[in-house]
């Protein structure tokens, strides 16, 4: 009897090992997903403007990572669900990790590490920010964009982050679902960046007087291409991370059937966009195509669980269809974002959420719904209220003179192709 408890105990922890190790390899897919948005934003803007995209990539994953640290991850999984704030000695600071006793003891309920799961969580964080930088390109201060970066990884999407998988009433009584984030993150990424494009302006020469559109076309479209490739890539781990558990057959089978429907759903989206790019503007639009995948995987991202793989691709169709229709409306009623990263990750995300109502017979239209427009309203709002506070205090834009030289001079004091620029000549 001794044998088989001792038997029982390794097979316990190996299963927690496991589960861990999987946990931790996914957090790193969704790290290198940093990567994949700094190489599509850096692709997407004009070479006078790159070392400064670069600069903040890596500067918000790093603020993300700190401040989560700190502030938001205690807020967005309190011990206390009443109590939203600040439990400090509850947070990641003070909280020593599972022992061998307590797994054991916990009947299968502790099955992956304490820190792992801070360890995926940031790294959520640090893209619903990344999503900020694309749309603000080009126009905007650095360290304005860095002390908005504080305020959203520390406060506003922890809090909306809570609603949902901390025990909020999202979940708990209105049953809102969202898998991996479609609202939770992206939604929530594209409704600050939102609020921070309306306040900041469009770039100088984007609008004509008599309402014409000018292209602003991207210096590196091979880089922006690497870039979404990356991201794809990435997904795995945001999508496949969520399902949270690998250890037996029933979740090893259920991790397969995310990575296929993640996969289907961008390719489902890219095709779709680049017909759509095809049929309206006569021409495959790279950028369309680029953005369709993206979109795919955003909208997939609300339930990639339930729907089968061909179901899995539609949804993503449907997102690549919705994403060129979203760019080209944006432009239209003069709101410049150099990325698409707002229809992208907010238009797209909202399908997402309401997608679920077509594969998940537990979703209910209400729940959705009241899910998207309380992500959408807090987001948006507290953004709108953080970037105008930031204008009055600090100011958010560069000067005219030097948005037209460029802001890596100004805001970096280097560019990121020299040999190729009139001002090394």
């Amino acid at each position: 009897m001794d044998d088989l408890t001792t038997v029982a105990g390794q097979v316990t922890e190996l299963a927690y090992a496991l589960d861990t190790f999987y946990f931790l390899v996914m957090g790193a897919f969704v790290m290198w997903m940093a990567a994949g948005f700094t190489m599509l934003e850096s692709g997407l803007v004009r070479a006078k403007n790159t070392a400064e995209i670069l600069t903040k990539n890596v500067g918000l994953y790093s603020i993300a990572c700190i401040m989560f640290m700190l502030v938001g991850y205690t807020i967005m999984y309190p011990s206390d669900a009443s109590n939203l704030f600040l439990q400090f000695g509850d947070g990641v600071l003070g909280r020593g990790d599972n022992s061998a006793e307590d797994v054991l003891a916990s009947g299968g309920d502790i099955y992956y590490s304490g820190l792992s799961d801070f360890f995926f969580q940031v790294v959520f964080v640090a893209t619903a920010m990344s999503i900020v930088s694309g749309a603000v390109a080009e126009r905007m201060k650095l360290w304005a964009f860095f002390a908005f970066a504080v305020i959203l990884t520390a406060f506003i999407y922890p809090i909306q982050g809570f609603w949902n998988w901390g025990g909020g009433f999202l979940s708990t009584n209105f049953g809102y679902f969202d898998f991996a984030g479609s609202g939770t993150v992206h939604l929530c990424g594209a409704a600050a960046a939102l609020a921070g494009v309306l306040v900041l302006g469009p770039r100088k020469g984007k609008y004509g007087p008599n309402g014409q559109i000018n292209a602003i076309p991207g210096c590196n479209l091979p880089l922006a291409a690497l870039g979404t490739l990356i991201l794809w890539l990435g997904w795995f781990g945001f999508n496949g991370g969520s399902e949270l558990k690998v250890s037996d057959v029933g979740e090893a089978n259920a991790v397969a059937l995310v990575f296929v429907n993640t996969n289907m759903a961008a390719a489902g989206g890219l095709v779709f966009a680049l017909l759509l790019s095809r049929l309206w503007f006569g021409k495959a639009d790279l950028t369309m195509a680029l953005n369709g995948a993206l979109a795919g995987l955003v909208a997939i991202t609300a339930d990639p669980l339930s729907p089968s793989p061909l179901v899995a691709t539609m949804i993503g169709a449907v997102g690549g269809l919705i994403v060129v229709a979203s760019i080209v409306m944006f432009d239209k009623i003069r709101i410049d974002d150099p990325v698409g990263a707002i229809s992208v990750h907010g238009v797209v995300g909202i399908w997402g959420v309401l997608a679920v109502l077509f594969t998940n017979g537990d979703a209910t239209a209400v729940g959705q719904i009241v899910g998207v427009v309380s992500i959408f309203a807090w987001a948006f709002g507290v953004s709108f209220i953080v970037w105008y506070l930031l204008k009055l205090v600090i100011g958010i834009r560069v000067s005219e003179e030097e948005e037209y030289e460029g802001v890596d001079i100004s805001e970096c004091g280097l560019e990121a192709y020299p040999e190729f620029t009139s001002a090394s000549e």
